[in-house]
């Protein structure tokens, strides 16, 4: 039987659009938000998406339709956030080293906190929001120093992870931040690392934080909110994830009758298990000691098998009466770290489809132009309808800022027969264009970063 996306088999995408392709379901989407909004009914929590975890607009504008608040780490997600119609006053300013242009930009949008992780963050958001005549909300990322137990390139919650200030240093940064004229402190967050299949460390870094809500309020420091980050885990392979049920009634008993709104950021788990990845068999290649089935994805499109040594299901798309084959599935990349999968048993040939599974988060977010590799394209199904949401990159696209200032002739405008072939393996038929409404603060995104467009599409 033939896979599907909700009710799109993956053929025809591929047809239509060409391999490799991000393929996304917005009821899975959907479904993995209101999962939170339901086992933290109780407790009224604002869920902001991690925009981290994939920055589509697509996926930003659908979300907020849902209500989402949002968890940016830089001044390009914000923009993002403002174009796809997000909402800046529910918008978290997470990161370590925002820059005064960031910091600057955000002021002006008015997002609801900025997570300050450091003495000198909170001086230079005291410079920039003076200079504004502006007062920022500001909390302090504490660093609860609780193992999650989760791949090290991941951890964020222990001594030596270069996130939050330090448990101990931390009554004392409050008390500075709270000298400071221009900034209002509301809040407390932690987040203690991504992937996490064990309950206890989030419940552990939560108590461990609301002792320190305790002490800040003897002193008359009263925060307004609690913000627990994300970090729950998927289910990549064989994983026990947390319950979310038992994580908010763990929370809520915690929190008691305290007077504290709750923030979770969640990004992995609203859109890891949303997406997959379809990628194209090029050859089988028979080794002296391994096989490998080489394909048209690579760690350009994918770079957490390179990066973590992650597990991803791996399945062909339409069954094949064939002998199964064990064997690598790699890319075409020129490293020998550029695989997908490490023995997998697969019965597929030359030309057959496969689907790489969980790849909606940290895979077209993290992709890269590596070997000159063009950026795949990606594609939203709700239902038995899909449409086009990234344009696969081009050639051209990618030489263009070096053409711009190089002084070389474009050789696109007559394009030779050789890089005509390039883009007829990789077709694709732009649907109806989606148009998003764009601010007035979208000319400082602009002053931002560069020359973006007057508009997004």
């Amino acid at each position: 039987m033939t896979l599907h996306c909700e009710q799109v088999p993956y053929p025809r995408l591929a047809e239509e659009f060409g391999t490799p392709l991000y393929v996304y379901s917005q009821s899975a989407l959907t479904e993995a938000f209101e999962n939170y909004q339901t086992a933290f009914a109780a407790l009224s929590p604002l869920v902001c998406y991690a925009v981290k975890a994939n920055g589509n607009l697509s996926i930003i504008k659908h979300f907020a339709s849902l209500g989402s608040g949002f968890d940016i780490v830089s001044g390009g997600e914000l923009a993002r956030v403002l174009a796809a119609g997000g909402d800046a006053a529910k918008t978290i300013f997470s990161g370590v080293g925002k820059s005064e242009a960031e910091i600057e930009f955000a002021l002006h949008a008015g997002v609801k906190c900025f997570n300050m992780e450091s003495i000198p963050e909170i001086d230079r958001i005291q410079k920039v929001a003076e200079r504004l005549g502006k007062t920022a909300f500001v909390s302090l990322r504490v660093n609860p120093d609780v193992d999650a137990k989760t791949h090290p390139y991941i951890s964020t919650g222990l001594k030596a992870n270069k996130f939050g200030i330090a448990y101990a240093d931390a009554l004392e940064a409050y008390r500075h931040a709270a000298r400071q004229s221009h900034l209002k402190i509301v809040g407390i967050d932690c987040h203690i690392g991504s992937q996490l299949t064990d309950l206890s460390p989030l419940v552990e870094a939560c108590e461990r934080i609301l002792i320190l809500v305790d002490q800040l309020a003897d002193e008359g420091i009263v925060l307004e909110h609690l913000d627990l980050g994300g970090g729950v885990g998927i289910v990549y392979q064989d994983e026990t994830v947390p319950d979310l049920g038992a994580y908010a009634q763990a929370v809520q008993k915690l929190i008691g009758t305290r007077r504290l709104k709750l923030i979770l950021e969640p990004g992995r788990s609203l859109v890891g298990n949303a997406g997959s990845l379809l990628t194209r068999v090029e050859f089988v290649k028979h080794g002296e000691e391994k096989n490998f089935v080489m394909v048209d994805a690579a760690m350009n499109d994918l770079m957490r098998p390179a990066l973590y040594d992650a597990y991803h299901h791996i399945e062909a798309v339409a069954p094949k009466n064939i002998p199964p084959l064990t064997a690598n599935i790699v890319g075409p990349i020129c490293e020998t770290g550029d695989f997908l999968g490490k023995d997998r048993t697969l019965a597929c040939e030359e030309g057959d489809l496969l689907v790489i599974r969980s790849t909606g988060a940290y895979g077209a977010s993290m992709a890269s132009n590596y070997n000159a590799r063009n950026r795949a394209a990606e594609v939203l199904v709700d239902g038995s309808e899909y449409r086009l949401i990234r344009r696969r990159e081009t050639l051209e696209q990618q030489m263009a800022n070096e053409m711009a200032v190089c002084n070389i002739p474009s050789v696109f405008r007559r394009p030779a027969p050789y890089l005509r072939i390039l883009h007829e393996n990789h077709r694709y038929h732009p649907t109806r264009r989606q148009t998003f409404r764009t601010p007035s603060l979208w000319r400082r995104a602009r002053l931002l970063h560069g020359n973006l467009p007057r508009r997004m599409v």
